[in-house]
């Protein structure tokens, strides 16, 4: 397997190409094995699955293996180049016959430990669908491509932080070397697939229905040597249309000698029997049914004329099909021909239309799709005749009383059974709900735990302040800030030289210190002073000169606020100090008078955590700017106590 480093997948691009109600799978061994160790292999498989599907009828084929080669390309639905066996199954409209076939295929993995094995159909991965409630989220349709495999009995899936996107190749590579327990899907998993195939092989076996039939002797004696062939027969009459009835209303190959009805019991499955069952279909004239006065006699004779028409359209399709190519299959070549615009609007019956005509006959007939096609539909149509072939009369079908058939109340009573499943489905609903609303109240308390009344009476408002100080020391550039998940933040290197130079450049220097003097002192201490230390501690000869600069700055900067509306906007130290000591019970002609006198500074860390606060609590426990930019910086608030 190691030299193959092909990247062939193994879908097709489209589910679309594949044929509707049909299952397909594909047994992949570890070893790359030569052409007679898989034939072995083949012939080990099939031995191992007889006991189990010989007292089984299909609805429309047999469950079977084929062997694809890396020259070959007998496989429709696979192009890989390792060796391995494929098979596809038709379920139609027992869907029972794909669940067999998937409990088959555990079987097969558990008996041969040393093969891993695909199976899929129109729905894809399907076997995903039942454990739905159960995998993991980044498991979808998308992701799910050549991850999923049956090995050793269980289910397994290739993990996305092993293999971010799989070819076939490397998952069943890592299937051999690192599969196991790394592989295994989860035990919730393996349950659910396992509870929906534990019934079987008995539960297919039940569903197999004996119905007591009266048909034509041919009949008989065709279904006593080849019981299977009743899929063929149900399928032929369910499946008719105008060409094919016109055989039924001949019946030439099972009416031709005999016109006796004997009384046989027919094994089929019950969805074949409700097939029969559930159409009305009219009696060829020349067909010989019992007296309606007759009940019993007519209800078994009404049933085994459908198997015996059914039969009959069967059989010469078939034999139409393997004679000359040109049944229900080269109709749909040649409608397809047509809507391709193939004879290019030519007139049907024209020089140039036979001449196109000739030229897609020949090619239908040498391609080899179609002899591998008529070669399978031909292959009923010799049994049959083998089988006439071999003397037979009614005679033999004349002994021991034949047993009655079946109870039929499944088919009127089944809403109870489907009520059942309904009902097991929506437990399993409701259980995943309730995990998932548990999983949601945990992680909803684990992050509002901060709300608590003890986490209330813990919570620093400095450390708002200090987080901001800390955010906004970070470097930005033209795409933002950002807040790193480590919160490992750096101090900035300032060069206060250089920024306070570029300053006076932009603003010029301001000798005029007079206006400044009065109000600078009670700035002293605030959150909002701009502190320069120097590291050369005085040394500088440019020192008077930088905090005269300085002095003048705040001065006019307060000057600039105090004429304005926007002090009145903030809380400043005095009037913090003011109301902490009691003094907040001057008259308003008192307070204005000393704000005329002295312009004080605000307090910066208060405010801003103050107006947090207030665009916190606006947000009523909704997402917002403050609740947001301190989940970036780490910090949970607590919820308002004021909030109902």
């Amino acid at each position: 397997m190691a030299n193959l480093e092909s990247e062939s997948s193994f879908f097709p691009q489209t589910s679309s190409r594949l044929p509707g109600d049909t299952v397909f799978f594909s047994i992949f061994p570890d070893a790359s094995l030569s052409s007679a160790a898989l034939q072995s292999l083949h012939l080990q498989i099939i031995d191992f699955l007889s006991p189990f599907t010989s007292p089984y009828i299909w609805q429309h084929e047999p469950f079977s293996l084929s062997i694809s080669l890396p020259s070959s390309a007998s496989c429709p639905c696979t192009d890989t180049p390792l060796p391995h066996l494929h098979g596809k199954l038709k379920y139609g409209d027992n869907l029972e016959d794909e669940w067999f076939a998937v409990f088959l295929l555990f079987r097969i993995s558990a008996a041969f430990p040393s093969t891993s094995i695909r199976v899929w159909d129109t729905d894809g991965e399907f076997l995903l669908i039942e454990a739905a409630f159960h995998l993991p989220r980044w498991l979808n349709p998308e992701t799910s491509r050549n991850r999923v495999f049956i090995r050793g009995g269980d289910l397994h899936i290739v993990p996305r932080s092993r293999l971010p996107d799989p070819s076939l190749i490397t998952s069943l590579r890592f299937l051999l070397e690192r599969g196991g327990s790394e592989s295994r899907a989860s035990d919730p998993v393996q349950t659910a697939l396992k509870n929906r195939v534990s019934g079987y092989p008995d539960s297919a076996w039940r569903s197999m229905h004996r119905v007591r039939v009266r048909v034509p002797v041919s009949v008989a004696h065709v279904l006593r040597h080849v019981p299977v062939l009743i899929s063929l027969a149900v399928e032929g009459f369910y499946d008719r249309d105008v060409d094919s009835m016109k055989h039924a209303a001949k019946m030439e190959k099972f009416l031709s000698k005999e016109k006796e009805l004997v009384v046989v019991n027919v094994k089929m499955s019950r969805a074949m029997y409700a097939q029969l069952v559930q159409q009305k279909f009219q009696a060829p004239s020349c067909y010989p049914m019992p007296s309606v006065s007759d009940r019993e006699a007519y209800a078994e004779a009404e049933i085994g004329m459908k198997i015996a028409c059914g039969m009959e359209m069967m059989y010469q399709e078939r034999k139409k099909e393997g004679e000359d190519g040109r049944g229900s299959g080269w109709s749909k070549y040649k409608e397809n021909l047509e809507k391709s615009g193939y004879f290019e609007g030519l007139l049907c019956g024209s020089k140039e239309y036979k001449r196109l005509m000739e030229n897609a006959e020949e090619y239908y007939q040498k391609s080899s799709s179609v002899s591998r096609t008529r070669e399978i539909m031909s292959a009923p149509v010799r049994r049959i005749d083998e089988i006439l072939a071999l003397s037979y009369s009614e005679d033999d079908f004349k002994g021991p009383e034949v047993a009655v058939s079946d109870s039929d109340s499944w088919l009127y009573d089944g809403e109870d059974e489907l009520n059942s499943v309904l009902q097991e489905r929506q437990k399993e609903m409701e259980f995943y709900n309730e995990k998932k609303e548990r999983k949601q109240k945990g992680k909803e308390k684990e992050e509002g735990g901060s709300s608590s009344d003890a986490n209330v009476n813990n919570f620093d408002l400095g450390d708002i302040s200090k987080s901001m100080e800390q955010f906004i020391q970070k470097v930005s550039s033209y795409k933002g800030a950002e807040v790193p998940q480590n919160r490992d933040f750096k101090e900035v290197n300032l060069d206060a030289d250089r920024f306070m130079k570029d300053i006076e450049s932009m603003l010029g220097s301001q000798g005029g210190q007079e206006e400044a003097d009065d109000d600078s002192d009670g700035s002293e201490g605030s959150s909002m002073d701009m502190d320069f230390e120097d590291d050369s501690e005085g040394e500088d000869p440019n020192d008077d000169e930088k905090e005269a600069f300085m002095e003048s700055y705040s001065g006019a900067m307060n000057e600039e606020l105090k004429n304005s509306t926007l002090d009145k906007s903030f809380e400043h130290v005095n009037q913090l100090s003011s109301k902490q000591n009691g003094e907040s019970s001057k008259t308003t002609e008192e307070k204005e008078e000393d704000d005329d006198d002295e312009f004080t500074p605000i307090d910066a860390d208060f405010n801003l955590v103050k107006n947090l606060l207030e665009s916190y609590s606006s947000q009523q426990g909704l997402p917002g700017p403050a609740s947001n930019l301190l989940g970036l910086m780490g910090l949970q608030l607590p919820k308002d106590s004021n909030d109902k």
